[in-house]
Formats: structure tokens, C-alpha cells, sequence
């Protein structure tokens, strides 16, 4: 069984309606997959009619903003209940700040010279999405700025970058107790991947173990040998469940759905640890 639990569609960062992230998975051989767009769960009914429809599984799932002494967490929520109050505002409060923060950031673009309006950025935003730096990226592509999503992040769209406008994100602690008491499963996305900023430090994910954290993602395309060796001996010595994916983004980036899986057994322990259910299985 071939099992991919991280991946993106339009209503968040991704390329793909949620449906065609279902299509491109049946025709990748998987056989399970979850939806994870940031901060929004506005996809899963989409995804699930269309995995229902194709034969595949369907996790429900979220990658939660989170952010800790300035560096940026992302924590995947499994099997949540959707309608959980505490977990509901905490999302809103992420996707509005997200708002205020693109504009700043093109205000700052704009006082340099380079030439995108925020009404660009949001033309690459599909109804509903949770707005963010890949789709001013899209607008910068398409304004002929940059030729692709890579370079934008490369020149103008990191966290160093003098543009970068950080934006509201959970403490990680908290986040870990929101899907906890929404009945769902915590995994912390990529946690040592150097191409992202700062390597996350293990003491902080020590602190998460602590707080309920239920496992790692150790295969992930941004984790070299030195990052998948320290999460498998953080998974090994807390009993945590060890995850891989693909983490896909359709055309947004080089990850290919299925280049990194979640064996049959430790899927069993995310079925197992959730409270609130909702996992469609395949057939």
C-alpha cells in the first residue's frame, strides 16, 4: 500500500484543485492520500467526493502555521474535527493576518521598484485559498519578474530576505493541544530541513514530545542522511510515529507525489491515536 500523508492544492499553495490532487495520486499509483493545505480545510469535501469516486483513501488533514523565537514550525494535524471551536478561530486568526502581511510585503517590493500590485497577487489566489508567499511569487512569474516560483523564493522570498513580512502563527505547544482536543494526530512537517531557514532545534521538538506530539516526518525530499538519522533516533526514543511524504504542491515545486511514503503500520497508529475519525478508506 503506497501512502502519501502531505500534500497541497489551490486552497492553499498548491497548483491543483483538490479533486485533480485525487486524480494525480490515482494516476501515481497511490493508494492513500491526505490533504493538508495550510491552515484551511476548505478542500477536504472536494477531496474526499473525488477519492470516494476513484477507489483511493482519504485522510482529512491540516499543516498548521505555527512559530517559535522566530522560527517557523509547521505542524500537519490529522483526522481533526473541522468544527472545532478553538481550532476554527485559531485558523482564522492565521489566514487574516496572512492578509495584512502580503500587503506589506508588496508595499516593500514596490518602494525598490519591482513592479506588482497586491491586485496581481490576489488574481493568483483561487476562491477561498489561504493567501501566501507562493502566490506572490505566481504574480512575480507572471509579471515577468522572475522566470518561476523557485527564483522568487531564491532572490526575493525567503525569510532573510529584506521583503519578508512574518505573519501570525500558533507556538507550537498550543497547536499540538488545538488538534489534540479536536480528536486529531500531530506530526511535525520537515522538522530538520536546512533549505528552509534555520534547522529546528531538537530541544524544541523535545519540548513538543512533552506537550503530546504523536510523531516526525523523517522521509521528506528536503531531509538529508544527517536530518532523517536525527528524526529517526528522536522517533526510535520517544515511540513516536515516523512519517514520510511527498509534501506536493502540483506545478508550485519539484516534489512528486509519492517520491516519499508512510509504511502500512505506522498509518495504522495515526488511525489508531485520532479520536474524531473521518478516514476514507480505499475500494
Amino acid at each position: 500500500m503506497r501512502i502519501d500523508l502531505h500534500t497541497h492544492s489551490t486552497e492553499s499553495d498548491g497548483t491543483q484543485a483538490p479533486a485533480d490532487v485525487v486524480a494525480s495520486a490515482r494516476e501515481a499509483g497511490l493508494d492513500v492520500l491526505a490533504l493538508t493545505d495550510h491552515d484551511t480545510t476548505r478542500g477536504w469535501t472536494a477531496a474526499r467526493g473525488a477519492a470516494q469516486a476513484a477507489g483511493l483513501g482519504f485522510v482529512p488533514g491540516i499543516e498548521i502555521s505555527c512559530q517559535r523565537g522566530g522560527r517557523s514550525i509547521h505542524l500537519l494535524g490529522y483526522l481533526v474535527d473541522p468544527g472545532n471551536q478553538a481550532l476554527v478561530t485559531e485558523l482564522e486568526q492565521a489566514r487574516r493576518s496572512r492578509l495584512t502581511r502580503m500587503d506589506r510585503m508588496v508595499e516593500r517590493m514596490a518602494a525598490d521598484g519591482i513592479p506588482i500590485s497586491i491586485e496581481e497577487v490576489r488574481a493568483q489566489l483561487a476562491p477561498g485559498a489561504t493567501l501566501g508567499r507562493p502566490h506572490l511569487a505566481d504574480a512575480l512569474v507572471a509579471a515577468g519578474v522572475v522566470p518561476d516560483r523557485a527564483a522568487a523564493f531564491r532572490d526575493w522570498l525567503h525569510n532573510d530576505s529584506r521583503y519578508y513580512v512574518s505573519h501570525y502563527a500558533v507556538d507550537p505547544v498550543r497547536a499540538i493541544a488545538l488538534v489534540a482536543a479536536a480528536g486529531g494526530v500531530s506530526v511535525i512537517a520537515h522538522p530538520f530541513t536546512g533549505s528552509r531557514g534555520r534547522v529546528l532545534d531538537p530541544a524544541v521538538v523535545l519540548e513538543m514530545v512533552d506537550a503530546g506530539l504523536d510523531g516526525l516526518e523523517v522521509d521528506h525530499r528536503d531531509h538529508d542522511d544527517a536530518a532523517r538519522d536525527l528524526a529517526c533516533s528522536i522517533v526510535r526514543e520517544h515511540d513516536l510515529i515516523a512519517t514520510g511524504s511527498s509534501d506536493y504542491h502540483g506545478a508550485g515545486k519539484l516534489n512528486r507525489l509519492g517520491e516519499n511514503a508512510t509504511s502500512p503500520e505506522q498509518f495504522e497508529r495515526i488511525l489508531a491515536a485520532s479520536t474524531a475519525g473521518g478516514y476514507l478508506p480505499p475500494g
